[in-house]
């Protein structure tokens, strides 16, 4: 009987501890593209603009941030100012869109699962350079095959390419994203 009680207190007391499942462990889902969507560099509706987007969910903030180009997004997440607790980056698939003028309001993908065509000849959302999304990899090859660029993934991204100029330049990779 004493044997018993000793084994439901140990089992009382570690159970609840393999099944923890903390908050931040638990990736939200994308949020759909609506005209409330603002983005945070340009303020103006995403809705304006041509071209893939990008949203960040972060653990200390309740709507995503929005913005109007993938550039602009990774920009966010290297950029010392901004917010730390990202828990979530998100694109717009543009292996599933319908147009590069319709980039769609569902269709996104992790970003860090996207390949992305860097130094294409289409721009994005403000005018920019783009770093356009794909989520696979042989529709990534077939846009660069029809419009320049290289694939890469989001960690090979050079910071210099979305915090510079429009210009390639240097193309150091980064890896000093934090996804808390």
């Amino acid at each position: 009987m004493t044997l018993r009680i000793v084994w439901a207190f140990v089992v009382i007391i570690l159970l609840p501890g393999c099944n923890q499942n903390p908050a931040g462990s638990v990736v939200p889902p994308p949020v759909a593209l609506d005209s409330d969507a603002i983005g945070v560099f340009c303020g103006m509706s995403l809705l304006e603009h041509p071209g893939p987007k990008g949203q960040i969910i972060t653990a200390s903030r309740i709507d995503p941030f929005w913005f109007s180009s993938v550039r602009d997004t990774v920009a966010f997440t290297l950029m010392p100012d901004q917010p730390r607790d990202i828990r979530a980056i998100y694109v717009s698939d543009m292996a599933r869109a319908s147009s590069w003028e319709d980039p769609g309001a569902t269709n996104w993908i992790d970003a860090r699962k996207a390949f992305f065509v860097i130094e294409s000849r289409r721009q994005g959302g403000m005018g920019a350079a783009e770093a356009v999304p794909f989520g696979n990899r042989a529709a990534a090859d077939a846009f660069a095959t029809a419009n320049g660029g290289r694939v890469v993934t989001f960690a090979q991204i050079p910071s210099t390419y979305v915090l510079g100029s429009d210009t390639a330049g240097d193309q150091t990779e980064h890896s000093d994203v934090r996804l808390n």
